[in-house]
């Protein structure tokens, strides 16, 4: 269990920093229908994490990928290219963060969350757990690295819950903070909300960067 828990752990904490669906989480939380929407885009977000990364972990086991089949070296390869796409988008968001002012270049869609319905705050968290390139690729190392270290079925379902929930903590914190202090934690949220929209673009390019060198190695690693 434990060599299960270890495989996903850095990958989950990847995909957990998202500042974008943090500061779209926290927008929710500001809505009107703030605690429905709030516990919707939470559901929304969890279900998109776990899907992708148990599908993902059945297909790489079913390529028999750890056993010595053909299946290893797609997962490898699927590693080293996803390892170079997130070191361009790091290289990337560090030009961008040389030249935008984060505090007011943010996405159009971010100013439409106030009026969104609950399925829609639904799908808009799906999209932001499953579209984004650095959350596939951190899910698909993770589900990769799961089955080729041959855990069982039991401790493979155990690192996969640990992912999702540890994955899931950005967007949790901020909605259990709401529901917990109420208009008395909107200060906080805000405060949280500005300082990710100041940074979020040059703290992405760092984590890109950091996973995709750790993804482009182990892939590098596999083949070779």
């Amino acid at each position: 269990m434990g060599s299960a828990i270890s495989e996903v752990l850095p990958f989950a904490v990847g995909v957990a920093i998202s500042p974008l669906s943090v500061i779209a989480v926290i927008l929710v939380l500001f809505s009107a229908r703030a605690r429905v929407n709030g516990l919707v885009f939470t559901a929304g977000w969890v279900v998109g994490v776990a899907v992708v990364s148990t599908v993902i972990y059945l297909l790489a086991d079913a390529g028999d990928v750890g056993r010595g089949g053909s299946g290893s070296d797609t997962s490898y390869w699927l590693k080293l290219v996803g390892g170079i796409l997130l070191v361009l988008l790091a290289f990337r968001d560090w030009r961008k963060s040389s030249t935008a002012d984060e505090a007011v270049d943010q996405p159009k869609w971010m100013s439409a969350i106030d009026t969104l319905t609950p399925v829609k705050t639904g799908g808009l968290a799906v999209l932001l757990a499953v579209a984004n390139p650095k959350n596939l690729a951190l899910s698909l190392a993770a589900g990769a690295s799961l089955a080729q270290a041959g855990v069982s079925g039991g401790e493979a379902a155990v690192g996969l819950i640990v992912f999702v929930v540890i994955a899931s903590v950005g967007i949790i914190v901020p909605v259990v903070a709401y529901l917990v202090g109420g208009e008395r934690a909107a200060g906080v949220l805000n405060r949280w909300k500005t300082w990710l929209s100041v940074n979020n673009t040059a703290m992405m390019a760092v984590l890109l960067l950091v996973f995709g060198v750790v993804l482009f190695s182990q892939g590098l690693r596999g083949l070779t």
